[in-house]
């Protein structure tokens, strides 16, 4: 285990490392489902899945999350140190930047506001680290539910930017604003 943390009125979320021998079917129906089409491997087999997460799993500065509720697995989330992203080359890193990634897929009956329930959890993670001190995400401009929940979620925008498979807009949220706008769990 990661990380845990128990959310009021949702359970449990844990943060377990993506083992992409045993979770690499699960994370394929994920990503390969309609919803998940900016996720972009919305064509590929389970074992290109597996494949991406092994190399992923053997990069010092990239990892991959399963998401739990009360045990069971609703997303995956992602980690990377922008100075070795492509996203680092399209604007200026500073100093305590992490980037992530998101997506969930909590199946038929998905809690009411998940995303926006959960993110504050994955901010405090990110920021249980105190060298980190800004989260860089980059969602394609074309996926405005992202967009907008950003902004909701206290993120500040940044340049568009071309990256190898897509337009993103680049947005942060600073330590600061974060600690501001949510209080840290007992």
């Amino acid at each position: 285990m990661t990380y845990q943390e128990k959310i009021s009125d949702l359970g449990e979320l844990s943060l377990v490392v993506l083992d992409p021998e045993a979770h690499a079917e699960l994370v394929h129906g994920w990503v390969t489902e309609p919803r998940a089409a900016f996720w972009g491997m919305g064509s590929y087999s389970v074992q290109e899945v597996r494949d991406i997460y092994r190399f992923v799993d053997g990069l010092a500065t990239h990892h991959a999350y399963l998401i739990l509720l009360d045990d069971a697995p609703i997303g995956l989330f992602q980690t990377y140190q922008p100075e070795a992203d492509p996203v680092g080359e399209c604007y200026v890193v500073q100093p305590g930047d992490v980037g992530m990634h998101l997506l969930l897929s909590p199946g038929r009956n998905p809690p009411r506001n998940l995303t926006t329930t959960i993110g504050p959890t994955l901010a405090r993670f990110l920021f249980s680290d105190p060298t980190r001190q800004r989260i860089v995400v980059e969602p394609d401009v074309r996926n405005q539910r992202a967009l907008q929940r950003l902004e909701r979620e206290g993120f500040t925008f940044g340049d568009e930017i071309d990256l190898p498979d897509k337009r993103a807009r680049l947005a942060f949220l600073t330590r600061d604003r974060f600690e501001s706008d949510h209080r840290v769990p007992a």
